[in-house]
């Protein structure tokens, strides 16, 4: 059962959010959230476009507009862009993710409101978008190389061969040869598919391995999920929600591998009855992981266990969560998320919090985030029958 009022708020806060220059990612100044973030815009765009509401979607039009008229010459996207027209690229590294995520969005604004043309004015920025992808593979073996920082989790561990940003990159050249009418970015698409699908599922023997290392890595990788990625010296072993998301909304690999991984997001369901986190399990004090996490961060530390990237609860990647869902045909286990999400939402008065502690539930982060409400929108949207195209 859909909760009219709740969405109603969601949908409230997305046009609070909107500028003439696009989504906000906070309805408050906190930090530098007040602004058009590549990443969060297109969450909040593909939500929007999903809603089906106009002043919404000319929000999204805003947004795209201000991301693609401001990548660099290089091919690289904004991390995120002032009402005032200043430009970051990122902070001590740029974001790897960025170029795939104003791409998917771009075409899904193409696809749902059937307007190739407002994309094909962007071919040239769409095709710089792919040029930087291409170099960042840096040895034409298909696979991009994230630096640590480089993507959403920016204050995280990971870094190397991370799988969420190997799927952003198929879903935007898979869109973008429906909406440009390009087949090598269909060829291009298909071929890091099936790299992705040899080398991220622990199977020995599947097919040939993406570097000579991975072979005795792989003896000690977790097994029953998609990897979160490897680098040269490691396979990283916490689970990352929202890549076996997204994997399931891409239809990834067999059916059940996918089966498999989303019988252990509901097994995590079940232990906390709660949100799940994005990475899991949360990396404690005594861990060694957690030297990489005790200096990276811009302005406070914000990961200690079971907060932030390290075990937090995210309302945005459990609505992918949702949506993934729907696609494995459980719609029960998506209207319990989509519950979930709306219980987040609500604390402290219906601040809207960026994440939840992992433990605690209590509210955390940035409050009034705005694709907070995006995940909660695009949770629901899944649940009518609507879908992004794949």
């Amino acid at each position: 059962m859909i909760n009219v009022a709740e969405y109603q708020r969601s949908i409230g806060i997305l046009k609070k959010a909107s500028t003439p220059h696009g989504f906000v990612a906070s309805l408050q100044e906190h930090d530098n959230y007040r602004r058009i973030w590549t990443r969060d815009g297109s969450m909040n765009s593909m939500a929007a476009l999903l809603s089906g509401e106009a002043d919404l979607i000319e929000t999204v039009k805003a947004t795209l507009h201000t991301i693609f008229t401001h990548q660099h010459p290089s091919g690289f996207m904004p991390s995120n862009v002032s009402i005032g027209g200043a430009v970051s690229y990122g902070g001590t590294v740029g974001r790897a993710d960025n170029p795939s995520w104003a791409v998917i969005t771009l075409c899904q604004y193409a696809l749902l409101q059937n307007d190739p043309t407002f994309a094909k004015q962007f071919l040239p920025q769409v095709d710089r978008c792919f040029s930087v992808m291409d170099a960042w593979e840096y040895n034409g073996k298909h696979l991009l190389y994230v630096p640590q920082s480089g993507d959403w989790a920016d204050e995280y561990i990971q870094h190397g061969y991370i799988l969420f940003n190997q799927l952003l990159r198929i879903w935007a050249l898979q869109l973008a040869a429906q909406v440009f009418e390009k087949e090598s970015w269909a060829a291009k698409a298909a071929k890091i598919r099936e790299v992705v699908e040899i080398n991220y599922w622990n199977r020995l023997g599947a097919g040939p391995l993406y570097a000579g290392n991975l072979k005795h890595q792989m003896e000690k990788a977790p097994q029953g999920f998609w990897l979160m990625g490897f680098n040269p010296a490691r396979i990283y072993p916490q689970f990352d929600l929202q890549a076996n998301a997204l994997a399931m909304i891409l239809g990834l690999g067999a059916a059940d591998e996918n089966k498999e991984a989303f019988q252990f997001m509901q097994g995590i369901y079940l232990r906390k009855k709660a949100l799940l986190p994005s990475f899991y399990p949360s990396i404690e004090a005594d861990d060694p992981d957690m030297r990489e996490l005790e200096n990276n961060y811009a302005y406070t530390f914000r990961n200690r266990p079971h907060e932030f990237h390290n075990g937090g609860l995210w309302p945005v990647w459990n609505g992918l969560l949702a949506a993934a869902a729907v696609i494995m045909e459980d719609t029960e286990f998506a209207a319990t998320i989509t519950q979930e999400i709306e219980t987040a939402n609500q604390k402290n008065q219906h601040q809207y919090n960026e994440c939840l502690q992992g433990e605690t539930l209590d509210p955390i982060g940035v409050p009034f985030c705005t694709w907070s409400a995006g995940g909660h929108v695009l949770a629901i949207a899944y649940l009518e029958g609507k879908r992004l195209f794949t």
